[in-house]
C-alpha cells in the first residue's frame, strides 16, 4: 500500500474517533448533538462528519456500538465463564454497571432515539456474553430451562436499561440500583420454586 494511502486512512481513523468522541461529550454535558455541534467539537468539517456518518442516527449507532464493544471488554474482566453461573451473573452485573454508569447519557440519548433493530445490532457484543453465560446456567440446572435463553438475555437487558432509566430520573435511589438490578435479575433467571397452591 502507498504512503499516501495509509496517511489518509490513518487520518480518516483519527477523524472517526474524533467525532464518536464529540457526540459523547456533548451529550455528557447535555448539550445537543446535531451535526454542527458534533463537527465543531471534533474540529473537523460538517462535510467530514456525513461523509463517515449519512444520518444522526448512523452517527449515534457508531457512537453507542463503540461504547457497549468497551463495556464488553469491561465485562470480560469479570470472568463470566468462572465460578457458578448466578457468581457469574453478578460479577458480569456489577461490571456493566459501573460501565453503564460512564455512559449513561449516550445510553439515555440511544433509548430515546434509535430504533430496536439498531439497539439490538449495537449491543450484540454485551448480549453475546450473557447470552453464553445464561446458556452454560441452563445446561448445568443453575438458570431456569422452562424459558428460552434469548428471551431471558432479552429481559436482562430491558432490566439493566429499564433500571438505569429509573435511577437517573431519581425514581430509584442510584446507591440501591445495583442492589435492586441485581435481586430482580436473580428472580428472573433462577428456576421458579416448587410447590405453591
Amino acid at each position: 500500500m502507498a504512503p499516501g494511502t495509509d496517511h489518509r486512512k490513518a487520518t480518516a481513523e483519527r477523524n472517526v474517533q474524533a467525532i464518536l468522541d464529540a457526540v459523547e461529550d456533548l451529550l455528557g454535558a447535555h448539550q445537543q448533538a446535531s451535526i454542527s455541534a458534533v463537527a465543531a467539537q471534533a474540529g473537523v468539517s460538517r462535510v467530514t462528519v456525513y461523509a463517515h456518518f449519512p444520518t444522526p442516527e448512523a452517527l449515534l449507532e457508531a457512537v453507542v456500538q463503540r461504547a457497549v464493544g468497551r463495556t464488553a471488554v469491561v465485562m470480560d474482566t469479570a470472568q463470566p465463564a468462572g465460578g457458578t453461573p448466578l457468581a457469574a451473573l453478578d460479577r458480569l452485573l456489577a461490571a456493566g454497571w459501573r460501565d453503564l454508569d460512564r455512559y449513561g447519557a449516550v445510553a439515555a440519548a440511544a433509548s430515546a432515539q434509535l430504533s430496536p433493530a439498531a439497539l439490538t445490532r449495537t449491543h450484540q457484543a454485551a448480549q453475546q456474553r450473557v447470552g453464553e453465560l445464561i446458556e452454560r446456567g441452563q445446561a448445568d440446572g443453575s438458570f431456569r430451562t422452562d424459558l428460552p435463553a434469548g428471551w431471558l438475555v432479552a429481559s436482562c437487558f430491558a432490566l439493566i436499561h429499564t433500571c438505569a432509566d429509573e435511577a437517573r430520573a431519581g425514581r430509584l435511589d442510584p446507591a440501591r440500583a445495583l442492589a435492586v438490578l441485581t435481586a430482580t435479575m436473580h428472580s428472573l433467571v433462577l428456576p421458579p420454586v416448587s410447590g405453591g397452591r
